[in-house]
């Protein structure tokens, strides 16, 4: 399954909980190394939507704010085969820090390849925004700016 879209800035917070230590510790078991300490936010065409929201229904995530449209339509893509990598949450210093869902992937963008992981977390604000994580600084690797399209190969 592909995943297209457009790169967009996030709420510039991403970096607080990327650098937690337990969560770079299960970041390190997907991706091999040290995850970057932020998020590349990719909001997703209006064709692909029904394929996140069936990933999204996989990792658990109510999907009622979705249009009903998409959410029928994510029943005709089967993710069975797609491996759901659990992130667990944690309690640090009386602060609760969420879970989440990742799914494996590679971005092939101007002939360079980078795996990565789209992070689905278990509380977030975004519903047609993929949150995409990855050992490199993909802004940067691929010289991205907001507006540049981008696919992500699950």
């Amino acid at each position: 399954m592909d995943l297209s879209g457009t790169v967009s800035s996030g709420l510039g917070r991403a970096h607080v909980f990327m650098a937690q230590p337990h969560y770079q510790d299960q970041f390190r078991e997907i991706l091999g190394e040290k995850a970057w300490p932020g998020t590349l936010n990719i909001v997703i065409d209006t064709d692909m939507f029904s394929h996140y929201i069936a990933l999204r229904q996989k990792a658990g995530i109510d999907t009622l704010d979705a249009p009903n449209d998409d959410r029928e339509r994510a029943k005709a893509h089967d993710v069975s085969s797609y491996n759901r990598i659990r992130i667990r949450g944690f309690l640090r210093d009386g602060v609760s820090f969420g879970g989440a869902s990742a799914f494996k992937g590679t971005i092939v963008h101007r002939d360079a390849t980078v795996e990565c992981a789209v992070l689905i977390p278990d509380l977030t604000r975004h519903v047609d925004v993929v949150e995409v994580i990855s050992t490199a600084f993909l802004r940067e690797h691929f010289d991205l700016s907001d507006g540049d399209r981008i696919t992500i190969s699950l």
